[in-house]
């Protein structure tokens, strides 16, 4: 199948993939004057005399914003909010479909991180709840920053940490097979972009005690003199041993190789030159090293971002079951615990006698994924 083809016909015959659909029916007057004025008019007043009651008679409850700038949409680049709108709907056709969570695409026509959190902030009201998506590093991260300190409904930027929660479910099922423990091995991260720093956060909040960062010119260590702010706050958290040089000097003897960079990145001599390797090379359309490539150079377990190879590491597994939870329960933030609850819960759905080198993450069409993140936070 051509899906290029296929797509473009899918969204031409249908305008689009999303539409606005009424709960309830207007066939009488009695029914229009119930929904609109004048009845309309009291659940405003109760409102207006306790804000809160907006979560018992509107649907902000269950409303999320999928809000982008068409700075960094997919592997296109910056191609603007105009073309990020399909991408958009998209993910808020996965919210529905898997998470029952109403969501709807903001794509915004500016790129100042100023005028981004003040336009998030005025469209707030209405939703219960902010998803960044396809911002470009590092204004992602002063975006996620200000919105989180300055809402008061919780904000998740995707593209960081529902990449970074699916990597360490992931993680968990592949130590599992490998008979490792997180805490003893050490990790290599090729991009040091948004999804590579929070990556690394969780994982080391996870347990891993060393992680090498590394970027275009090669590993982040605190001798760099050339790093962005977001990469010299990482410099003074991660490779403990101030090792420098390229991503083939780096990852020498290292356990595990995360990749959220580029194609081709990765070689069959660097991985014949680490331990007993676990790979998850996520560059899209193309990964950092083809995953028999890397088998074929000794790798354990391979995994990619392709629905086409085996080990799919796929955000879908994350968002909605994360977000079903914080909506349902209230929740203000998505913390560090709150991640690693949903990780395990993901890793937990493949059951140990299914758990092998080639199933170490869930379908992404498993529906029992949502109710055990759910589950999993409600337990929390």
């Amino acid at each position: 199948m051509n899906f290029n083809i296929e797509a473009l016909k899918m969204h031409e015959d249908n305008r689009g993939k999303i539409a606005i659909k009424s709960k309830i029916e207007l066939k009488t007057k009695d029914d229009l004057s119930t929904a609109y004025t004048p009845g309309v008019a009291e659940p405003c007043r109760k409102i207006h005399e306790n804000p809160d009651d907006v979560y018992k008679y509107t649907s902000k409850g269950n409303l999320v914003a999928v809000v982008s700038d068409g700075s960094a949409v997919l592997g296109l680049g910056n191609i603007g909010p105009k073309a990020a709108i399909p991408v958009m709907e998209g993910k808020c056709i996965l919210f529905k479909e898997f998470g029952d969570v109403d969501a709807f695409p903001i794509c915004l026509d500016t790129q100042d991180t100023e005028e981004i959190i003040k336009a998030v902030k005025q469209l707030a009201p209405v939703f219960g709840g902010i998803n960044l998506e396809d911002i470009s590093a590092p204004r992602c991260f002063e975006i996620e920053k200000r919105l989180i300190e300055e809402l008061d409904i919780p904000v998740f930027h995707d593209d960081q940490h529902g990449t970074a929660v699916v990597v360490l479910a992931a993680l968990i099922n592949s130590l599992k097979l490998r008979k490792s423990d997180i805490t003893d091995i050490e990790c290599v991260i090729n991009g040091a972009g948004a999804a590579g720093i929070a990556i690394c956060k969780l994982l080391q909040s996870a347990g891993i005690k060393n992680v090498i960062l590394c970027d275009t010119k090669g590993a982040i260590s605190k001798n760099r003199t050339d790093l962005n702010s977001a990469k010299a706050a990482m410099a003074e958290i991660t490779n403990v041993n101030g090792e420098s040089g390229t991503l083939a000097d780096v990852i020498k003897g290292k356990d595990l190789f995360i990749g959220v960079s580029a194609a081709d990145m990765l070689s069959k001599d660097m991985v014949k030159s680490m331990n007993n390797p676990i790979i998850f090379a996520m560059a899209n359309p193309t990964p950092e090293i083809l995953p028999q490539d890397a088998l074929d150079a000794g790798a354990f377990i391979v995994g990619t971002g392709r629905s086409d190879f085996d080990n799919q590491i796929n955000n879908v597994l994350v968002f909605p079951g994360l977000f079903r939870a914080v909506l349902d329960l209230r929740l203000k933030a998505f913390t560090e615990e709150i991640k690693i609850a949903a990780a395990k819960a993901i890793a937990s759905v493949v059951k140990d006698e299914e758990l092998s080198k080639t199933y170490i993450l869930p379908s992404s069409l498993d529906r029992s994924v949502v109710p055990a993140i759910v589950e999993a936070i409600k337990a929390l």
